[in-house]
Parts: C-alpha cells; structure tokens; sequence
C-alpha cells in the first residue's frame, strides 16, 4: 500500500461519510418498524442516499480504498438496498393473509390432487381389508410389529375393546404409545409424501397407498369383531384430520409431480416453480393440522371415551376444517 492511499481514504470517508450516517440511521429505522416509519420526504432520503451510497462503493472499488472501508460501505449498501426494495409487509400480515385466504384458495386450486391422495388412501385400505377377509395372515404383512404390538388376529375381542375404551394406567399407557407411534408414522409419510411427490408423483403414490393398507388391515381386524364403529368412533377424533393432512402432503407431492409430467407450455423448470408454490401452502397447512391432531390425539382421545361423542367431535373438527378451505379468502376475492 502506497503512503498516499491512507489519505486518499479518510478524505474519501470525509467528503461522504454524513450521507453515510444519515442512511445508516434511516436504514436502522426500517430495520427496526418497516417504512411505515418514515414520512415521504425521509423515504425520498432513502432512495437518494442509496443510491450515492452505490457509488461511493463502486469508486471505492474502482480506487482500490482501503479494506475495512470497503466492507463497511458493501455492508451498508446491502442493508439499504433490503430496506428500499424488499417486501415490508410484516410477519403478523404475512399470516393474516395465509390463514385469511391464500392457503385455502392453495387448496381449492388442488382439488383434483387431492382427491388422487384420498382415493390413493381408500384403495389401499380396501385392499388389506380385502386381503384380510381371505386370510387374516395378511395383517402382519401390512402392519409393522412395533405398531400392532399385542392387538393382532390372535388377542381377544375383550382385549381389543378394552385397548379403545379402557382408562386404567397400563391399558391407557399402551394406548398412548400406540397413538404416538401412528402420529409419527403418518408425519413422516407426509413429508416424504411432500417431497418425493417431484419424482413424478410415484413415490407419494406409493407411500399414501402403504398408509392406507395398514388403515385398512387395522379396520379389517375391528370389524372381524365386531368393533368397527367403536373403532370408527375412536380413529375419528384425530383421525379426520391426521389423515386429511396426510392427503394434502401428498397432493402436495402431486402437484410438484405433475407439474414435472405435464409442463404444457412452460419449460419444466417453470412449471415446477409456478406449482411449488400451492405445493408449499398444502405442506404448511398439512403441518398445522399434523399439530391440531397431535393436540386431539393427547387429550381429547383419552378424555372422551363415548363413541358418539368422538364421532360428533372428530367430524365436526373436520367440517370446520372444510369450511376453512372453501369459504376463506372467496369474498376478499
């Protein structure tokens, strides 16, 4: 470094260092509240003392200033061209307009992904209670060990019944395990679902139709005894909106498939990038009913042992969640 380039930088940082500070503190303020902070004259201020500030950097650059210099000006530079041209819209107007519109129009536009996910779901399920009803061997092909544990073809219907409605600690304990154990087999169906459905929506086929044959293996069981509306009762009141979730992971997926599959007369980056974004709204509201039925299936389930009042509870969730889906958003519309 030349002896001259020393003082060639502090009388550059002299001649501009008060538009410096003066974009510095508006740059703080918006930082701090959003533009809505600043009045006309002092959002003027912005736009001018940024744009000097882009070329105090470039001259810097250009006259090779010394280094810290040149990181405090690209720092500074950075941090105003964020508070000048990036959305200011808050993180609370951000999920005012997801929960007031956007994801249920995301779910709308999806509806026939959807429905490819819940008849992905019912086939598989009337396929194990088919495959059941000839041989009930079948079970344990569909059902893992960890999940059916002592509620197989061979436990009594005394047994089986006592696991739906029975209160006392160690019943209710190997309920509750039970119940942990299908709420995290589903989470992870649904965000494998969700994210492999881009490998041409197979893999999100596939993984809906397994859960499914398991469904369909444990109603097949009940029903054999007899016990398939204790069972409806029981699955209902998580169970309408657990697996409501897991169909719009998985039409998530889909639409990312399909958008690969048929482009129409977008290249395929295009039409994958145009789909993610109803696929990512899906996957976000898959995530919040994931949590609503984990709450459901924590208190609720052990809480009401009526089989009614199940029903009536897990259906009426459900139909508020359907209301949601088709009345948000259409009168702001």
């Amino acid at each position: 470094m030349s002896d001259s380039q020393p003082i060639r930088s502090t009388r550059f940082r002299a001649e501009r260092e008060a538009d410096w500070l003066a974009l510095e503190t508006l740059v703080k303020r918006v930082e701090s509240g959003g533009t809505g902070q600043l009045d006309f004259q002092e959002s003027r201020s912005l736009a001018e003392l940024y744009r000097k500030a882009t070329t105090s950097l470039s001259v810097a650059r250009d006259i090779s200033l010394d280094k810290s210099l040149l990181i405090y000006l690209e720092s500074l530079v950075a941090r105003a061209f964020l508070a000048v041209y990036a959305p200011q819209e808050r993180l609370s107007g951000v999920i005012g307009r997801f929960f007031g519109g956007s994801a249920s129009a995301a779910v709308r536009r999806s509806g026939w992904a959807i429905l490819m996910a819940f008849a992905a779901l019912f086939l598989g399920s009337w396929v194990a209670a088919l495959l059941f009803n000839q041989d009930p061997a079948w079970y344990y092909t569909f059902v893992p060990a960890e999940l059916a544990g002592e509620r197989g073809p061979g436990a009594s219907t005394e047994t089986l019944r006592a696991v739906l409605f029975d209160t006392e600690g160690n019943l209710l304990a190997q309920l509750g395990a039970f119940a942990a154990f299908l709420f995290s087999h589903n989470t992870r169906v649904a965000l494998f679902s969700f994210a492999l459905g881009v490998f041409a929506c197979v893999p999100s086929l596939l993984l809906t139709i397994y859960n499914g044959l398991i469904l369909g293996a444990f109603w097949a069981l009940y029903a054999d005894r007899g016990l398939g509306t204790e069972l409806f009762g029981w699955l209902s009141i998580h169970g309408v909106t657990e697996l409501s979730a897991l169909a719009l992971a998985a039409a998530g997926g889909f639409r990312l498939g399909l958008a690969v599959l048929f482009p129409g007369g977008l290249t395929r980056k295009d039409s994958l990038r145009a789909a993610s974004k109803d696929a990512v709204k899906l996957a976000l509201v898959a995530a919040l009913m994931l949590f609503v039925a984990g709450l459901l299936e924590g208190f609720a389930r052990q809480l009401v042992t009526d089989t009614t009042l199940r029903i009536v509870i897990g259906w009426g969730i459900g139909l508020m969640w359907l209301a949601w889906f088709m009345l948000a958003g259409r009168r702001a519309r």
